[in-house]
């Protein structure tokens, strides 16, 4: 084992999970520690709602993750409507193209066996559909997706360095591609993802081992949904922070995606999303203010900060 140990760390992969503890040295490009990042940004409604509650609550939101239902079932004016506010507001949206595989014509990703695959493009013309979408909102002003596809991350990338999409757009892995630890992340920050979601349920020990390989934020999930586990870690919030700097807190609660009727369909009353993103916001608050008290030295970014895929007017 100590061979084999040895050998991960030559390979610079840590040979054990960072059970010290160790504290990061990496910042975002404002100094920052950490950020809030709120799933379930639905439509412009969904949108007014979270930058009401942000000035009630006097906390900075930084990034969105928006059209979790899918970019394709917004017009588009209520894109350019919705790209339009979140530039006036410096609020960064990271847009879910698509619908894509959980709503394509092959069912294997719904069987018992095959939701173990991931989520993944299938085929060459699905691959071009999803282009299409992006390309379609990147016309509309947007710069921040969500990747759930290696093969995807690797093909955006490319189609960045073609001049095809722009320079400064931004990709980040959903916890749906289901990494969870620092030969994964490594793998995705070097076929280009900005930004990367592992696993939720990590231990503090893991994350921090993620930390010590890969540069690029990584998105903590702070409350996750029902439908992976339902747990709730406000109280690690500070050591998350302190370890795996820079981050994004996840705020998402609800039943989400998998569950009968989940909560991210076209079809679900718009009221249901308003005062669910009031609650998150509410709960970037807590977080906030619990990491102010065990950590005051560590710092929460200012609203829009010039490094975020802010939508362009």
């Amino acid at each position: 084992m100590q061979d084999i140990r040895a050998a991960m760390e030559k390979a610079g992969i840590p040979g054990r999970d960072c059970y010290d503890l160790p504290t990061s040295g990496k910042t975002f490009p404002d100094g920052a520690h950490y950020r809030m990042e709120i799933s379930g940004v639905e439509r412009l409604s969904t949108l007014e709602a979270l930058i009401d509650e942000m000035h009630k609550q006097d906390v900075a939101v930084h990034r969105l993750i928006s059209t979790v239902m899918g970019s394709t079932f917004l017009t588009d004016k209520e894109l350019e409507q919705f790209a339009q506010v979140a530039h006036d507001n410096k609020l960064e949206v990271i847009l879910t193209p698509g619908p894509r595989s959980s709503w394509d014509t092959g069912r294997q990703l719904v069987s018992p066996e095959g939701g173990l695959s991931g989520l993944r493009v299938r085929g060459c013309d699905q691959l071009s559909y999803l282009i299409q979408d992006i390309k379609r909102c990147v016309d509309m002003g947007f710069r921040g997706f969500l990747v759930t596809d290696e093969g995807a991350l690797w093909l955006m990338s490319q189609l960045k360095e073609q001049g095809f999409l722009p320079k400064e757009t931004k990709f980040k892995v959903s916890i749906y591609a289901g990494h969870a630890n620092p030969a994964g992340g490594k793998v995705l920050e070097m076929l280009g993802a900005n930004t990367f979601n592992p696993l939720g349920d990590l231990s503090i020990p893991q994350f921090a081992a993620i930390r010590q390989v890969i540069d690029i934020p990584i998105d903590v999930h702070i409350i996750l949904s029902d439908s992976f586990g339902g747990y709730v870690r406000f109280y690690e919030g500070p050591d998350l922070a302190r370890c795996t700097s820079p981050c994004y807190f996840k705020i998402e609660p609800g039943p989400a995606l998998a569950v009968p009727g989940g909560l991210y369909k076209p079809w679900t009353a718009p009221s249901t999303h308003e005062f669910l993103i009031r609650e998150k916001v509410k709960y970037a608050k807590f977080i906030r203010d619990n990491i102010n008290k065990v950590y005051p030295d560590l710092i929460l970014s200012k609203l829009g900060p010039a490094d975020l895929a802010i939508p362009k007017s």
